[in-house]
């Protein structure tokens, strides 16, 4: 009897210590497998689940034949706009091609073509280059623009026409240091559904004698001849 008890307490224990084992082992490599992916930064998710990249850095695609877009007007006097077109950042402080005033770039309407870009300094500049700007804009091209610092000083009723004739809403109430943003064509016969402003308001402001920035992203009807 008792060397039958005996070797039943040392089956047991050899069961146990068998169980400890796999156990351990199992969870040791489990371990160092899962701490092995997340030191390489991997994840569980198939790269069909991972977020894609979008034109323009935007939140969504655009459905076809549409041109992806987004402007982003300055920052008070310090940090420059920026305008993105069909996934080509066309003015910005690194391309150092900006300026105070009104930045606007013309491109193609139907090619998505950059045509042409350039800055009008609205505080102190001649306002006689932005009006012979819009003249010469061609029919069937799209007009993104952006403010930065201050975007109407020298406006007049003139140039704020060519703007209303490119279908913005906004340009007649636009005042000392308000911030703007553009997108518009030659041609259009409706108002443009792109286009945003916020006033200079000391009580609103974000930037002291400046209001916040704005940012504005979307889909640009691709002009079929």
């Amino acid at each position: 009897m008792r060397v039958t008890g005996m070797i039943r307490h040392v089956a047991l224990l050899i069961t146990l210590l068998g169980t400890w084992f796999i156990v351990q082992t199992y969870f040791d490599h489990r371990w160092k497998a899962i701490s092995l992916r997340s030191w390489l930064g991997m994840t569980d998710k198939p790269r069909s689940e991972q977020l894609p990249r979008h034109k323009c850095g935007n939140q969504k695609s655009c459905p076809h034949n549409h041109f992806a877009f987004k402007i982003i007007s300055g920052a008070a006097n310090v940090v420059g706009p920026s305008i993105c077109f069909d996934d080509t950042i066309l003015m910005s402080s690194v391309k150092n091609n900006i300026g105070r005033g009104l930045n606007i770039a013309v491109v193609n309407g139907t090619s998505g073509q950059l045509l042409k870009t350039d800055t009008f300094d609205m505080y102190s500049g001649d306002i006689n280059k932005l009006d012979t700007f819009l003249q010469e804009l061609k029919h069937g091209t799209i007009v993104l623009t952006a403010s930065y610092d201050d975007a109407a000083t020298q406006m007049n009723d003139k140039v704020r026409a060519h703007f209303v004739e490119l279908g913005s809403s906004h340009v007649s109430k636009l005042g000392f240091r308000d911030n703007w943003v553009f997108l518009g064509a030659k041609g259009l016969r409706n108002k443009s559904p792109f286009e945003e402003h916020i006033r200079n308001d000391r009580e609103t402001n974000k930037y002291d004698g400046w209001p916040e920035l704005l940012e504005m992203e979307g889909c640009a009807p691709r002009k079929i001849d």
